[in-house]
């Protein structure tokens, strides 16, 4: 059994070493926000933080992660995701939802190392989340909005 640090608290995990994150995030602790879209880490829909930095999960090993803080969408707090959040309901960025929680823990993750991004940054951040439904310009929009309004 490992013991992992995710939103806050530790974890003991009873999969193996070898397994990726985002399986023993959805099947073994039944947090399912974090999803799964191609297993291969290019589509960005598995993002969570790992020590604040986004990070695609598919790809990363739980033995790698004893001594890294992990949070997912159900964990994600603070005055950035609060900010997204609201701006994200009131652009109405969703579409069909699938890419969502990778959306936001991608651009807290921004906000937090650029608290006024531009366009540029917001692209080239966001370039790692592909979104199907093509709401790029509302993602922008929002994380525009989002940076704006948050305090501090």
């Amino acid at each position: 059994m490992l013991s992992l640090n995710i939103n806050g608290r530790q974890v003991l995990v009873k999969s193996d070493p070898a397994t990726p994150l985002l399986w023993v995030l959805r099947c073994e602790l039944g947090l399912t926000g974090t999803k799964f879209g191609c297993g291969i880490g290019v589509c960005g829909a598995c993002t969570v933080h790992l020590d604040g930095t986004a990070q695609v999960s598919c790809q990363t090993v739980i033995a790698d992660l004893v001594s890294r803080r992990i949070t997912t969408i159900e964990g994600l707090e603070g005055a950035e995701a609060a900010a997204l959040k609201a701006a994200w309901s009131t652009i109405d960025v969703v579409q069909c939802g699938y890419c969502q929680s990778a959306q936001l823990m991608t651009a807290s993750a921004l906000l937090k190392q650029k608290p006024k991004p531009s366009d540029q940054d917001i692209n080239d951040a966001m370039s790692n989340v592909m979104c199907r439904c093509g709401t790029y310009p509302r993602i922008r929009a929002a994380i525009h909005e989002a940076a704006r309004k948050k305090p501090g």
